[in-house]
Order: C-alpha cells, then structure tokens, then sequence
C-alpha cells in the first residue's frame, strides 16, 4: 500500500488545516496600499524667521551641511535655502539603519545648534509614506466665524478623532488662531509718557506665576505661590502700566483689549468655501482600511455631538483606493483562476481532473498567506499582485501533475489508483524538481536590487517564490489525496499517446526553426532600442495633486482671488466629487511660501475619462485663463514615492555651478529647450523668488542722539506691522498669545511706513525716516546645493512620452543647444536617475538568473550542451516579452523587466519535461522516435500551461480594475514570453535536438 493511501485521512486533514488557517491568516493580516518598508530619506529643516538667503547659506545652512556630512552611511546631501528657512535631505545608505540614523542627526543638531543664530528651530523627520495624511475631512459652517470652528475642532474634534486605535496624528489646519490684541493708541501714550517698553515690562512684571518655596504649620507643609496671571480680558484690561504718585494708568486707558483673529499668511478652502481641514495621519502598522473604517464610525457618532449648523465631510480617503485595488487584484485572481479550470476541462474533459485543480489552488493561497502573516506581510498591492502573478505558475504545477495522472489513466485504465498516484508521481520527481528551481533561482538575484523600486519589487518576487515554494509542497504532497478524494469509477477505454506527425515534418526541416530563431534575434535586436522605457509602472489613482505658484511676492489675498477663478474652472469639471486647497502651506514637510500652496482633488469612482485625461483639460483650462499662475499636476501616491525618494518631477536636469546668476541663466535656457521638447508638461526652471522686501537700516548716530537702540527700534517697528507677542493668558487649558500692536490698519506702504511714529525715551514720537533709511529691496531666490554644491534644477512631468524617449530627445538637444561655461556641468536625476540604476542592477539580475536556471540544468542533466541548449531557447523567449511590449505600447519599467526575468525560468521549467521525456524514451526506442514520442506527450500539457497560464494573467493584462495597473506590463511581458514559448518548445526546440543527437548511437545515460 503506498503513501497516498495509507496517509490519505492524515493529509485530508492537513489540508483542512491549511485552509482554515490561511482564512484565519487572510482575516487578521493588516491591509495597505504599499508594504512598509523604510525609505533612507531623512528631513531636517530649520526656521530662523525671516532671515535673507545670504545671511541663511552662512549662517545656518552651511554650518549644518557641515555637520551632517560627519553621519555614518550618509549617501547624499541636497539643500534648499530660502529666506528664513532651508530644508536639507540627507539620503543614507540602502542598508542603514534610520532609527539610528534619526538619533545620529538628532545628536548633530544638537551640537551645532549653539553655532547657529539664536532661535532657530531645527525638525528632523524620517521620510515614510505615513508622514502624508490617509483620512481627510473637512468642517465646515455657515454660522461660525472661523475662530469658533478652529477652536471646535481643536477642542472638540481633534482629541475625539485621536481616541481611534492607530491614529498617530490628528492635524488641523484652517480657520483663525485666537488671540488677545492691545492695541496702543499712540496719541494718549505720548501724551502721558509711555513708550511701548513700559506696557511690554508691565506685562513682564505681572503676568506670572512663581512659587516661592514651603511653609511649615503644625505637621503640614504648604507649597506658597505668587500668582499674578491674566486668566481673562477684564483682569487684562484693569492691569497697570505706570503709576507716577498723581495718578494711576491702566492698560485699557491707553489701549483697545480685544479677542481678535490671529493675523494669518494661509488660507484653506474646501469644495469653494472657507473651511477647515481635519487630517488624520495612521501609525506605520496601522490597517488603513479598518482604520478608515474605525474613523467614519467615530465621525458619524461626532456628527451627533456637533452644533446643527457644523458639518464634517471626507474630501480624501486612501482606503477607499486600497480597498478597490485589493478586490480588483483579488477579482484578477479569481478570473484567472476561473478562466484556467475552463482549460483544464477544455483538454481533459474530465470533472475529476478539473476539481482536483480547482480545490488544488486554495489549498496553495492559503499555505501562502500562512507564511507571509508569519513573516509580518500584510496585504497590499505587491504581495496581493504577486500571489495573482504567479497564480499562472502555480496553476501550471497543479495541471503537470493532474495532466500526468489522467495521461496513466488513460494509457493504463486498470492500475489501482494507488499504483496511478505513484507511478506517476515517481515518474515526474525529478523533472518537477528541477522545474521549480528554475523558476525559483530567477527570483534569488532580486535580493541585490536597490533602492525604492528595490525594496518594493523584493517584496513581490520574495512573495513569489513563497508562494511556488507552497505551490511545490501542495502539488506533490497534497494534489494527489485531492484527485484520491475526487476518484469515481473510470471507463476501461484504452487512450494511448498519438504520435505527432508534424514534429518530423519539422525537424526534416531545420531551416524553419533557423529562420525562427533568427527572427526572434532581430526582433529583440530592433524592438529593445524602440521600446518606450520609463520607471515604476504608473497607476490611475482616481485623485490629483495640483501644487501651484503666484508670481514672487503676490499677497495672500490676491493668491487667493485668483485661484477662487482656478476653483470655478475645477467645480464645472463632471469627474470631480471633491476638493481642498491649501495656501501657504502643503501637505507633507516642506518649505512652503504665503504664494505656494496645492490642490488635493478627489475624481468621481464612475468617471468615464481617466485620470491623465481629467488632468490634461484642467492643465488647459487654467494655463489659458491664468497664464501668471505656475501649476505642477501629479498623483497622490506617485508624488508621495518621488518624494520620498529624490524628487517628485520623472524629469530633473541638475546644473551645477559656482555663480548663482549664472546658473539662474542657465537654468531659464534649459528650460525653455524642456518646454520645447514634445511629451514634457509643467516645466519648471527651479527659480523660487521669495518676493520683494523693504530693508530697513538704522542711523546708529540719530539713534544714540535720542537714547534709542536699534533693537527698540526693531521692536516698534514689528508693533506696527504685525505686533510682538509679550505674554500669554491660560484659558480652556491652552494658552493665547497677547500681542502688542499699534492701532489702526497694519497693511501699511512703503510711503506711510517711512512716516511710521516711533517713540523716544521720553514719550515724545519722530518719523522713521529720521532715525533710520527704508530701503526697497528685490526678492531673494532660494539656493539649491547638492554635496556643498551649488545647483540649479530644471523639472518637468510627462505628456505622452515615454521616460526613456523624452529623456534621449533632450540630452541630444540639450547638448546641441546649450553652451556650459567652464566649471559647470549637468547631470540628469528623478526618475531617469532611477530608472538607470534600476535597469543596471535588472541586467545584471537577468544574467544572474540565467546562470543560475543553468546550473540547475547542468546538474540535472549533466551535460553542457544540453544546459546551453534549454538557456538558449529559454532567452529566446523574451523576444515575445519583447514584442508584446512594443505591440501594447507598453513601456519597459522595473515591472516588464521582471517579467523577462521570469521568462528565462518559465521557458527552463517547460523546456526541462521535454527533455526529461525525451530521456526516459531513449531506453527504448532511437533517437528521432524519442524526440516525436517525448514532444507529442508533452503537448497536451504545454498547451494547457500555456493557456492556462495567459488566461490567468488576461485580467492583470488588461488592466482591470485599480491598482491592477501597477502590475500589467509584468503580465504583458510574461504573456508575450509564453506565446513565443510554444513554437520554440514544440518546433525549435525538437529540431536541436534532433540535430544534436541524431548521429549518437548510443542510448545517453539516464540522470
């Protein structure tokens, strides 16, 4: 009695285990867009307030770029410095450790910091996916000032969202910060005496609270306290600021206290209407899709709680885009699998046989999903797509298998079906190892791949060998107790092999399979250099970041009037459902100035155009009716990938250089031959000025003359424009600033700014213009600098051109057309950059699997001829991959050339039957029948694979569906790969060997 009967109940219940736990598994496993992985990008930006850009490149940017240069693992070191802020990105190695990385830096900074002007502020942040917001809400009101709705959500909404398992951050942005106004009346302060330091002291002198120590009385000892604080308006308002013994001034006879709108150079707009944002940001572990879930039922319940008049709507949620990419690569899945069980009855015309794969594939999904909730994968994008990916494979295991043992039924109808399990089982053991690891090695290079796209795609392939290592195990232990199980009474009909005549038509005839394989060369030959290259697969998110500029030094309020022009264009647009923007702020961490801001625009999920389509009219619309107004175009989570790598632009041109002026005419060249390329968009020369400023320079001599300093001057001059904060007042457990500001308009001129009344010691008031010179300044541009280096960047999106095409056009043009200065240079980054590296380390990956599939041939068979032989025809598989790629228009990526790379272990696999087949039969008869024999056994197989295989990856390679994209061209690649596989299978591969081994007389030697 053999193994599959005798253990036939053990093993039954084996595999009810495996599908239980594997549902257990596929419940609890965590759900999200993309794996998390670390991104060795860490942020650090400083905040000097509003210090010019020479003085912050001296001062601050530099002496911190000298710092940071001393973190081990450091890679790379790009910097912004703008007026009163730089942002530095420090790149580390692939392999370092950011956790200690972050703590190094911190550590850094902490040293430096006492070499930098006073009060700078210095953030350090790790780059991660979760620094971006995955939920989005926006509050709104038609009754409530701006002040009471931002106070709402921050007392009310804010710590009620925050109670939700695995939010890490509520953040709200919009509506107006409060705070408490003196506003000074300059004529009645004059007349009593009273300079604005005497109010500031005032406040200094009172507005406090201190503990003085300890009192013992009798066995109890009391903490004493002096407290002096504002706790309301009146206590402010009845608070004295001179007493000269005739008579006693208080603060309200010389100031207006008020509560008041803090003075703000942002402003947030949902759907057209002021509003504002509620952002909730997910801790990295965190399941997106339950904490979406989580939240809307927290809001719902915070609806009831709220005034009627307030509302809290979503303008953004990513879950909604993970959920419909995880049921569509689920459904791709499902259809493939459906698709392939028509195969396998198609070519068997047996239920039992049908079933036996049927039942055969979950029992693989689930082994699979076993190993990868052990292992701490969740389910997103990659893994779910790779599982989908390699389903063509594991359904091939699955049909070698049943195929072989329908094919003893059928030759043998009255073997035992014991005898027919291991019979067959024995008899493809040893091909059926070596097929799996050739598909398997291919995978193994994929560890040495770097970067982003490496750690991405080494999450894919490491999933797909998980699971052809499950597929392997399940086939040949579990599949023969399925098809036990499914066994019924057979028909005694004998159903021998066919000899197929066509085989020896072909091999008579070696110059066809000549001609074939020289087509396959010259197709790889003259389709490689034409395909359209780009970087990572793109994908249609359903949601649009549009990040905009107003000319250099146009106010908040003018910004604001011409995009509420941009948002009419926007609200008459069908697709869009929603939209929020933000002004003088971004998402994520940035330097952002009062003209800058972005869009995020959520499409309708019924929408009939694309997202690239939907993008194209707005472009349009808002280029011809605001020509003034620079606008960027991107997707969510594809500008938040090139964010987190080097930059969000596919197109980067870095010219460097030690001139700032030079490299701005540089800069304004190149991109003027950008914009001029077809298939750019959004054209960028890298020019950000921070807008005009008025210097103003004191007279150190009139000065000292009236007994002022240059400091007191300062600090009158920010009373009047926008006011010094000089102490706080505790209420509702925050804290509000007091500020002190002169009354009447702040938004003065330059005119009125020079007559601005400035108060001498004695009370009396004087001019600006006699103690100091306004000097009218034009606007700083931010430096950029990479490794120390100054730089300037050119960037651009595509428009319907490839990567790999656009970028050819302008190196040929951007060396013809531009002239560099000597000491200058360009270099060209982005996605290119990427692309390049990523492309090297996959050439080098594809070699590597190829040695690797042939020496998993050599030893198997032995024989060098035989091992180069299968590679050969293996590698001329990818002339297919090829050819469909340029059939579909389908750019070569870090997707399709993995593809390619799975061909060479497919086309091994398939190839190493053959040749087994091949083998077995020469004990018996001469070398031609062997060849005919072995190739009309394995048709029906190859066939079936083949089908089966293409039909399971048809849904992957339609695109159906979201997040389905991301994974097409690897589906296309290897469906091209697998129709040239049968020609060069059934005709190329016959005619090799026949021409190899038709003058051997002797029988080779079984393995």
């Amino acid at each position: 009695m053999n193994f599959f009967l005798r253990y036939k109940n053990p093993v039954t219940l084996i595999l009810a285990l495996i599908v239980a736990a594997g549902v257990f598994s596929y419940a609890k496993m965590q759900a999200s867009l993309f794996p998390e992985i670390s991104f060795p990008k860490i942020k650090i930006i400083a905040d000097a307030g509003l210090q010019p850009v020479d003085k912050m490149m001296i001062t601050v940017t530099k002496p911190l770029e000298n710092a940071l240069r001393q973190i081990p693992d450091l890679q790379n070191l790009r910097s912004t410095t703008s007026r009163g802020s730089c942002e530095i990105s420090a790149f580390m190695d692939d392999h370092a450790d950011m956790e200690a990385s972050l703590q190094r830096i911190n550590a850094k900074l902490a040293e430096v910091r006492d070499q930098l002007p006073p009060g700078v502020q210095l953030t350090a942040a790790k780059m991660n996916p979760s620094i971006l917001p995955v939920i989005g809400y926006t509050l709104e009101s038609h009754s409530l000032t701006p002040l009471a709705l931002k106070m709402l959500a921050n007392n009310t909404v804010r710590p009620y969202l925050s109670r939700v398992a695995g939010v890490s951050e509520v953040r709200v942005s919009g509506g107006a910060n409060k705070e408490y106004w003196l506003e000074l009346n300059l004529q009645k302060m004059s007349a009593l005496g009273i300079t604005p330091d005497v109010v500031n002291n005032a406040l200094g002198q009172t507005n406090f609270m201190t503990a003085n120590g300890f009192l013992s009385d009798y066995k109890q000892q009391y903490l004493t306290l002096t407290d002096a604080s504002v706790q309301s308006i009146a206590a402010l308002q009845q608070m004295v600021v001179k007493n000269d013994g005739k008579r006693v001034v208080l603060l309200q006879d010389i100031a207006n206290v008020s509560v008041q709108e803090a003075i703000s150079y942002t402003k947030i707009n949902a759907n057209g209407h002021d509003a504002v944002l509620v952002a909730i940001i997910k801790q990295p572990a965190a399941n997106v899709v339950a904490l979406s879930a989580a939240v809307k039922k927290q809001v719902a319940s915070l609806q009831l709680l709220l005034p009627k008049d307030v509302t809290i709507k979503p303008y953004y949620q990513q879950a909604d885009f993970v959920t419909d990419s995880i049921h569509s690569v689920l459904d791709c899945l499902w259809i493939g699998l459906a698709l392939a069980m028509l195969v396998s009855i198609i070519f068997l015309r047996s239920f039992q046989a049908s079933v036996t794969i049927l039942l055969t594939v979950p029992v693989t999904l689930s082994f699979t999903l076993i190993i990868l909730y052990s292992i701490g994968y969740t389910l997103n994008i990659m893994t779910l797509g790779a599982i989908a990916a390699a389903m063509g494979l594991i359904i091939d295991d699955a049909i070698v298998v049943v195929e072989q043992l329908h094919r003893t039924q059928e030759e043998q109808p009255d073997l035992p079906i014991g005898e027919v399990l291991q019979k067959s089982i024995r008899y493809l053991w040893p091909a059926m190892t070596g097929s799996s690891l050739s598909t398997l090695v291919i995978f193994v290079p994929f560890v040495f791949m770097t970067g982003v796209a490496g750690s991405y795609f080494k999450v894919m392939t490491n999933t797909m060998m998980i699971s052809l290592v499950c597929s392997f195990f399940v086939t040949w232990l579990g599949l023969p107790v399925i098809y036990l199980l499914c066994s019924r009474n057979r028909s005694h009909r004998v159903h021998p092999s066919h000899s197929q005549r066509w085989v020896g038509f072909f091999m008579d005839r070696p110059w066809i399979s000549m001609v074939f394989g020289m087509v396959l060369v010259a197709a790889v030959v003259i389709i490689i250099p034409r395909l359209e290259t780009g970087f990572l697969p793109e994908m249609d998110e359903g949601s649009i970041v549009l990040d905009y500029a107003t000319p250099p030094g146009t106010s908040v309020e003018e910004t604001d009037r011409i995009l509420r022009a941009v948002e009419q264009q926007i609200i008459q647009t069908p697709d869009i459902a929603a939209y929020s923007r933000r002004t003088g702020t971004q998402m994520g961490f940035f330097i952002t100035e009062p003209n800058t801001g972005d869009y995020l625009i959520q499409l309708k999920k019924d929408r009939q155009r694309s997202t690239d389509k939907v993008i194209d009219e707005l472009r349009q619309k808002i280029e011809d009716s605001q020509p003034a107004l620079r606008v960027d175009f991107g997707q969510v989570i594809g500008d938040m990938l090139g964010d987190l790598m080097t930059s969000v632009q596919p197109i980067e041109i870095k010219v460097f250089g030690n001139s700032e002026q030079q490299l701005h005419t540089l800069a304004s060249r190149i991109a003027d031959v950008v914009e001029q390329t077809p298939g750019t968009a959004d054209v960028f020369n890298g020019i950000v000025i921070a807008g005009p400023s008025v210097s103003i320079v004191p007279d150190a001599v009139r000065l000292a003359q009236y007994g002022l300093t240059p400091a007191v001057l300062q600090t009158q001059v920010q009373n009047a424009l926008g006011g010094n904060v000089a102490g706080n007042i505790l209420a509702d457990e925050q804290q509000f600033p007091i500020r002190i500001m002169y009354k009447g308009d702040q938004r003065h001129s330059v005119a009125a700014l020079q007559e601005l009344p400035i108060f001498l010691p004695n009370g009396q008031l004087h001019p600006l213009n006699t103690l100091a010179s306004v000097i009218v300044q034009p606007g700083d541009a931010e430096v950029e600098r990479e490794n120390g280096q100054s730089m300037g960047v050119i960037t651009a999106r595509l428009d319907g051109g490839s990567l790999g095409m656009v970028m050819q056009q302008l190196q040929q043009r951007i060396h013809k057309d531009i002239q560099l200065p000597p000491g200058y240079s360009i270099t060209f980054g982005g996605a290119f950059a990427e692309q390049q590296k990523s492309f090297s380390e996959l050439l080098l990956i594809l070699l590597a699997a190829g040695l690797l599939v042939f020496g998993v041939l050599l030893f198997l068979f032995r024989q060098f001829k035989v091992a180069g032989l299968v590679i050969a025809i293996a590698v001329l598989g990818i002339a297919g991959s090829c050819v469909a790629l340029f059939l579909t228009h389908t750019p070569l990526n870090v997707g399709s050339y993995t593809g390619l790379i799975m061909i060479v272990g497919i086309m091994g696999e398939n190839a190493i039957f053959t040749y087994w087949q091949f083998q077995e039969r020469l004990h018996q008869m001469g070398v031609r029948q062997a060849i005919i024999f072995s190739i009309s056994t394995r048709l029906r197989p190859k066939l079936m694979t083949v089908a089966g295989a293409i039909l399971a990856l048809l849904p992957l390679s339609l695109g159906i569906g979201a997040g389905s994209q991301l994974h097409q061209p690897l589906a296309i690649a290897v469906t091209g790969g697998l129709l040239a596989a049968l020609p060069l299978l059934l005709v190329v591969l016959p005619t090799c060997l026949w021409w190899m081994h038709k003058n051997n007389s002797e029988v080779l030697a079984n393995p």
